[in-house]
């Protein structure tokens, strides 16, 4: 049986492990699901309804993308995922444990409302996507779609608007692991592939990218990931809802 990766197109957890199975040179074949219906089949197959999730080829099951990130590195130790030093170690695995629990679901708070808001927007999210699916047909679905994906992601209205106004905090923080080198370092490590395509998802929004532009970390995710399609326009959201673009020099 081959390593078989359950995923989303486009998610930026499964990005995660993608990245991380290349760089450690593991054959996987993908398995594509689509939401909100990966959730019903992640719970039968894996017992929780998110992916990441993968079966392993001697039948080891693994769900989460630090869960699976751990499981690589013990089966492929090399290239590392985390330093030997145990000082730097420490840092990059708070910086990888941030990523996951704090950082990872603020792109679902707030992408899935702003489709809600501009359901024409969509469809450019699906263009590597290996299921068919229509461009109108996804527009028109996007009311049913939205509405079950901001339920289960709790995305209502006053936590989509607190990620907005709490993002520049939470991207200085980034900038800072930057500057100190617990990210950007040669091979990217666990935080990097963790917290790195948060980051370029958030990036294809519109009101959010001015948020980002001009910072370290805007440089280090073009230089460590490819692009990825996907564009919801300027003016989405609400002007009150968004902080003020940080200054640049």
């Amino acid at each position: 049986m081959p390593n078989k990766l359950f995923m989303i197109d486009g998610s930026h957890p499964c990005a995660t492990v993608e990245r991380a199975l290349t760089m450690k040179g593991i054959p996987y074949k993908t398995v594509e699901l689509v939401p909100p219906l990966h959730a019903p089949v992640a719970k039968a197959l894996f017992g929780v309804r998110t992916v990441p999730a993968m079966t392993f080829e001697d039948g080891l099951k693994v769900s989460g993308s630090r869960a699976i990130l751990a499981e690589l590195e013990r089966r492929v130790p090399e290239p590392s995922l985390w330093p030997t030093d145990p000082e730097r170690r420490a840092a990059v695995a708070a910086a990888e444990r941030w990523g996951d629990e704090v950082f990872q679901s603020i792109p679902r708070r707030i992408l899935w409302p702003a489709f809600q808001r501009n359901p024409k927007a969509l469809p450019s999210f699906t263009e590597n996507s290996k299921i068919p699916a229509p461009g109108a047909a996804l527009v028109a679905a996007a009311p049913v779609l939205t509405r079950i994906e901001r339920r289960m992601n709790g995305a209502t209205d006053a936590a989509t608007r607190a990620d907005l106004l709490a993002l520049p905090a939470h991207l200085d923080r980034i900038d800072a692991w930057i500057a100190d080198g617990t990210l950007g370092g040669e091979p990217p490590n666990a935080a990097d592939l963790q917290i790195l395509p948060s980051v370029r998802l958030l990036m294809t929004i519109g009101d959010v990218a001015p948020l980002i532009e001009g910072r370290p970390v805007a440089d280090l995710v073009r230089r460590a990931l490819p692009a990825i399609g996907g564009h919801v326009p300027a003016g989405t959201y609400p002007a009150e809802w968004l902080p003020a673009p940080a200054a640049t020099a």
